[in-house]
């Protein structure tokens, strides 16, 4: 539009109303409204918004998770703030257009045919020639030729001569128009379909959000929205063979449910996957049932082919579990008897007791489908405290700049997710795999575990035993946390390594084999104040004892020493708890080693797992749900139109010069004709000086050099 900065100038009214006009109109106001719309727009791009509180606590901390809360930035696009700041913006955008349209419309009305002879002295693109014609003949003839090649002309006859004006590219100007306009119908159809309409309930219809639970069709009217409702965005959630009519819709404070005027039946929902596990294709076959007139419309709604019925939208956002049915069994990770069988659906919790203490089991998720990469071997992942799978899979992903690794991507089976919540309501994660995995070359099951949503699951490996279940190591885990056990085993070991030969020896390598195992076992302190980040038994707590007891320059020795020791005893007691569990005896070939050293570093890590039984997946029957996005939104013609504008003002203003020409014909005293072209831009580039030159050729017969 105008090159000016300042706005609208009131001529009437008082000092304060002119300055707030001229203020919210002018360039610098619109262009620092814009600035402040980037930077919340980077905000809400970068900051997941509508997720639940706690996952913000963990993230930031309770002080800025609160802070953050308060200034709204978990739902930017809906704050009160950002949506004064897109309606100051219309506003200023509308009284910008309102200042300028005026001055454009006469612009594009005007040849400017009165410019004075002298005036064309100044211009850098000017020619001059004399002609034989008289003024008339010659303005009417360049007039036909500037018409024929797409001018717009104006003959104005004077005293001294005749003033021959043209002009093109008009167009440009109007590109300033269109693009201004675009901000405003863009603004416009933004407000009308985001939150502006919803939150005008809640001010002025007594609308207020719901925090509480329980059923649907039992919430008051007062958290709900009618069907009449002519803009809302929501989501919903049906699981197969359900039905259901009513969407959410997600506010700070709560939710606020959305009747439709129609029901969603889901039939059938159906995802495939991409050989990487990722899913390929969302799709749901739908019956739609008009509360109305009762018609029923048969419909398969797919990613990016929405299902339009009565105004509304219905688009496939994503799947989720609709409460599958869950078999689970505890495996004791401690050693100690005891055993646990729970039947629940996903979604629902129960009160449950582990090792003494009460609590509450959440079933957060059934997935039966995971893909993973098995192919390239890996490190031996060595920190046994943190074994993370994510990583350990990464590892063996192929990447761009990995195209020559080995590919090998396998069904793993299904995993089951829970939460286990104590009695002050800190919750910790798992997800368990029902059936082993292999991964570096050894089958092993995964008991993965996290503290919070924000860290990946670290996963306690469990080695098979050699009919493919984790009883072998189980017995062995147990043999560990039984005393008589221990010590039947701490014997045998003394026995098979001194044959008897020395009495006093066989003794002192009982105590050392004995202190050892208790150490590991974790019935022996290493030392009177233990560390309590560390596991009470495990690698650590001989570490630990060594640090303690033994001088520097002897503890590399005294490690030796005491592993070597320690896994010839484990042996004896692992030979020991299958001989009381009534099974054969464990080769001593590499794959009963192997067995052992893997069951070692497993038995090490069962320290660190929180609780003292894991709960296995054992038989489930997978319910599946479909989660649409519904959606009235009769703003998006607005925006469309918006942005048609928006790529013509674009357009024309980069791509459209505005070009305006005179020539001055003035008779000489000879009787000849003395004719000055002069040719201006609002964009001087390379394209205008060729213009021109054709022009000279055109318009003056004779192609001259440009005066200065």
């Amino acid at each position: 539009m105008s090159a000016s900065t300042t706005g609208f100038e009131l001529e009437r009214g008082s000092h304060r109303l002119r300055a707030a006009v001229e203020l919210l109109s002018s360039m610098r106001f619109a262009i620092a409204l814009l600035s402040v719309i980037c930077i919340a727009s980077v905000i809400g791009t970068v900051l997941k918004q509508h997720e639940p509180v706690n996952n913000y606590i963990n993230q930031f901390g309770p002080f800025w998770a609160e802070l953050f809360g308060t200034a709204q930035l978990y739902s930017v696009y809906g704050a009160w703030w950002f949506l004064l700041i897109l309606a100051f913006l219309v506003t200023s955008t509308s009284l910008c257009i309102v200042r300028n349209t005026p001055k454009i419309l006469k612009d594009l009305k005007s040849y400017k045919e009165s410019v004075r002879e002298q005036s064309l002295q100044a211009f850098g693109l000017r020619a001059e020639a004399d002609l034989a014609a008289s003024p008339e003949v010659s303005a009417q003839s360049m007039g036909q030729a500037l018409a024929g090649a797409g001018w717009k002309v104006k003959l104005q006859q004077r005293e001294t001569g005749v003033m021959v004006a043209a002009k093109a590219g008009a167009a440009n100007k109007l590109g300033y128009l269109a693009a201004h306009s675009a901000i405003v119908l863009i603004c416009l159809g933004g407000l009308f379909d985001g939150d502006l309409v919803v939150k005008a309930q809640t001010w002025f219809q007594g609308k207020t959000p719901f925090m509480g639970g329980g059923m649907i069709a039992d919430v008051a009217d007062q958290h709900r929205l009618s069907d009449r409702n002519p803009t809302f965005r929501g989501n919903l959630l049906v699981s197969e063979g359900q039905r259901s009519g009513t969407a959410i819709l997600s506010q700070p404070d709560g939710v606020l449910l959305q009747d439709l005027p129609f029901d969603i039946e889901l039939k059938k929902f159906s995802v495939d996957y991409y050989s990487t596990g990722m899913p390929k294709l969302f799709a749901s076959d739908i019956v739609i049932h008009d509360r109305y007139s009762g018609e029923k419309k048969e419909a398969r709604v797919e990613v990016n082919h929405p299902v339009s019925y009565r105004g509304v939208e219905i688009y496939q956002s994503s799947f989720d579990d609709g409460g599958s049915r869950l078999k689970l069994k505890g495996v004791a990770i401690d050693g100690k008897p005891g055993s646990l069988a729970i039947e629940g659906r996903v979604g629902e919790s129960a009160r449950i007791e582990i090792g003494g203490k009460p609590m509450t089991l959440e079933l957060t998720a059934l997935r039966v489908i995971n893909v993973e990469n098995l192919g390239q071997a890996a490190g031996s992942g060595a920190d046994v405290r943190k074994v993370d799978l994510r990583h350990a899979i990464e590892g063996r992903l192929g990447a761009g700049n990995k195209t020559m690794s080995q590919q090998e991507r396998r069904n793993v089976g299904p995993s089951v997710n829970y939460k286990l919540r104590d009695a002050s309501g800190q919750a910790t994660e798992y997800n368990n795999y029902m059936q082993p995995l292999e991964l570096d070359g050894r089958r092993v099951f995964l008991l993965g575990v996290r503290d919070t949503p924000a860290e990946p699951f670290r996963y306690l490996r469990l080695p098979v035993d050699e009919s493919d279940s984790m009883a072998g190591f189980l017995n062995l885990r147990a043999a560990l946390a039984d005393p008589a056990q221990r010590r039947e085993a701490v014997r045998r070991y003394a026995a098979g390594a001194t044959e008897g030969q020395r009495r006093d020896l066989t003794q002192a390598l009982e105590a050392s084999a004995a202190r050892a195992l208790d150490l590991f076992a974790g019935v022996e302190s290493s030392n009177a104040a233990r560390n309590p980040a560390r596991p009470p038994g495990g690698l650590p707590a001989l570490s630990q004892f060594i640090e303690a007891q033994v001088p520097e320059a002897e503890r590399e020795r005294a490690s030796e020493m005491l592993l070597r020791i320690l896994n010839g005893t484990l042996f004896e007691l692992a030979q020991v708890g299958r001989a009381h569990a009534g099974l054969p005896a464990l080769a001593r070939d590499e794959r009963g080693a192997a067995f052992m050293t893997q069951s070692l570093v497993a038995l090490s890590d069962s320290f660190y797992y929180p609780v003292p039984m894991a709960l296995e997946l054992d038989a489930f029957t997978q319910v599946q749900a479909s989660v649409f996005q519904v959606a009235r939104a009769p703003g998006k013609t607005v925006v469309y139109l918006g942005c048609l504008f928006l790529i013509l003002g674009v357009f024309a203003m980069l791509y459209v010069r505005e070009r305006r020409l005179w020539v001055w014909l003035a008779p000489r005293a000879d009787g000849g004709l003395h004719a000055t072209l002069a040719l201006s831009s609002n964009r001087k580039t390379m394209d205008t000086e060729r213009e021109f030159e054709t022009l000279k050729t055109l318009l003056l017969q004779t192609p001259i050099e440009v005066k200065a």
